[in-house]
């Protein structure tokens, strides 16, 4: 049955006790403390993984330019704006967060001589663990009936973490968890925050919006169109929410869902939105009406989008992401120590959770189907916006399902979030529901130390190639940077090496040379290779 308008009822009633009886404080504390952890867990293979794509020359021509001056990110980023329009697109705010990030990474390698690889991919997993809190935050706020931290939170919450770090996957070079992943995991978590946030202005009784209100959704749908590609699907993502969760959740008639204060609130969102991102993709489809601009944004239609979708949809499920990770690695795949310890480490949090199982929230009918209406929206969107690349269509063509993109974080948690609905709502009725959900967390945390596996796989096959031995060796050698003769003639030979594996490309041999020149002139105020050129 649907709640009746007005109730201020939590998430669900405790096994035992009224809601104020139960301490609810520690529960949320645990139910953060699992979400942080096992990305961290999951991820722990990749962590030398070698700095790729343009990792390679932004940590450290970000990190050389703005360490002493971190306004020039914003005056920076203003400046060649109109260079990356006519190149396709427009995401101002989205380059200032990444070179923050790059700044971040640079800081690191500079203040604790940390190698550049391993502090890029300790960022990475710092904006995973972010995706992971954040998405338990989402699920509570959609389907929370009362203030989100007055109650226990739902058995969703001891679920979809575990769901979500088996997803995360190093299903091929493309993937978010291994190119751009901390701008795009942010990213993510920015998509998600913000459709919570609209959430919690469903209630079951009135208030006013107000024009304070109006022009903090106008302004940050505004901000949405001026950030990437992917957080444009925070405004069509809070849309669903804010309508699911009023019908199905909070159980308001269809007028009150259509015209209450939160879809005005989202009205004002789209009219924030909409007159920049239109406006924008007119400008970029005139420049790249020859088909000449940046791949990775470009809008492809047509019936290669068609044939991507379905490849998306399922994308996310982790098997298919192993067959990605191994791909190529045959008998080598690998059932050694570390997928053994990943797998001890997720069954002490399988038993952590197990221990919250009966003092957390049951959620009924009504608020299961508001948080399946909100996952395949965020699902199909996730889909939707990775099949119109260029790039995806192509995989598609190739049959290569499970391959990974900048969707990735996005469908994971998706497709993390109908795993924990589906095991919720099967367990809920069985004679003992807390041992059978317990059981859907062993399984999830083997597919979990399955994916640990699989990463594990992903990374001894790239630390075979011969760039990422190149760009290790220069992180090791800009982390622990030698003024003598001798330090200089090495980093002089790894300078010819890269020159020598990129003889066929001029632009890869000059951001080389450039961006390490940046860097090397800031930490140590001399050449990278003094006698380059």
């Amino acid at each position: 049955m649907k709640p009746r308008p007005g109730t201020s009822s939590g998430p669900a009633a405790p096994a035992a006790g009224p809601p104020d009886a139960v301490p609810v404080g520690p529960l949320w504390r645990r139910a953060v403390l699992r979400a942080a952890l096992i990305p961290l867990i999951v991820l722990a293979p990749l962590t030398t993984l070698a700095p790729s794509g343009d990792h390679r020359f932004n940590i450290y021509w970000h990190g050389g330019l703005y360490r002493t001056d971190p306004l020039g990110i914003v005056t920076g980023t203003i400046d060649v704006l109109p260079t990356y329009l006519r190149l396709g697109n427009f995401r101002p705010l989205g380059r200032m967060v990444e070179g923050v990030i790059d700044l971040g990474v640079y800081l690191l390698t500079d203040l604790l001589h940390l190698p550049a690889n391993i502090a890029l991919r300790l960022v990475t997993c710092a904006a995973a663990m972010l995706l992971s809190v954040v998405a338990v935050v989402f699920v509570e706020c959609v389907v929370a009936r009362r203030r989100v931290f007055a109650g226990p939170p739902s058995r969703l919450a001891a679920v979809l973490p575990f769901a979500v770090g088996g997803c995360c996957v190093a299903a091929g070079d493309t993937t978010v968890f291994i190119l751009f992943g901390a701008l795009y995991l942010t990213t993510a978590a920015l998509v998600l925050g913000l459709a919570a946030a609209f959430a919690r202005l469903v209630r079951t009784g009135e208030f006013r919006l107000g024009w304070r209100r109006a022009a903090a959704a106008a302004l940050a749908g505004a901000a949405i169109a001026c950030f990437n590609e992917l957080a444009a699907l925070a405004v069509p993502l809070l849309t669903v929410t804010v309508l699911a969760r009023a019908r199905w959740v909070s159980g308001l008639d269809r007028r009150r869902t259509w015209t209450g204060p939160a879809a005005r609130a989202v009205a004002a969102c789209w009219l924030g939105f909409l007159p920049i991102f239109l406006t924008v993709r007119v400008i970029i489809a005139g420049y790249c009406r020859a088909g000449d601009c940046y791949k990775g944004s470009d809008v492809v239609l047509g019936p290669g989008a068609l044939a991507a979708f379905p490849l998306r949809l399922g994308a996310w499920l982790p098997p298919l992401g192993w067959a990605r990770a191994a791909d190529g690695a045959g008998a080598r795949w690998p059932v050694g120590v570390l997928p053994l310890l990943a797998l001890a480490a997720l069954g002490l949090l399988v038993w952590h959770a197990a221990r919250d199982l009966p003092r957390l929230g049951i959620p009924d009918r009504g608020q299961l189907l508001g948080g399946a209406v909100v996952a395949v929206t965020l699902l199909a969107l996730g889909a939707a916006l990775a099949s119109l690349n260029a790039d995806v269509q192509r995989f598609a063509g190739l049959g290569r399902w499970g391959q990974g993109w900048r969707d990735s974080g996005v469908t994971a948690v998706a497709g993390g979030l109908l795993l924990a609905l589906g095991a919720v709502a099967l367990t809920a009725r069985r004679r003992r529901p807390y041992r059978a959900l317990t059981w859907v967390l062993v399984l999830l945390a083997v597919v979990g130390a399955g994916t640990v596996a699989a990463n594990r796989t992903y990374s001894d096959r790239v630390a075979r190639r011969q760039m990422s031995l190149l760009d290790n060796r220069i992180a090791l050698e800009m982390a622990g940077f030698d003024r003598t003769a001798a330090g200089d003639e090495r980093r002089c030979a790894l300078l010819h090496d890269a020159y020598t594996l990129f003889a066929d490309n001029e632009p890869t041999r000059t951001r080389y040379a450039e961006s390490l020149d940046v860097g090397a002139r800031d930490i140590a105020g001399v050449p990278f290779c003094r006698s380059a050129g």
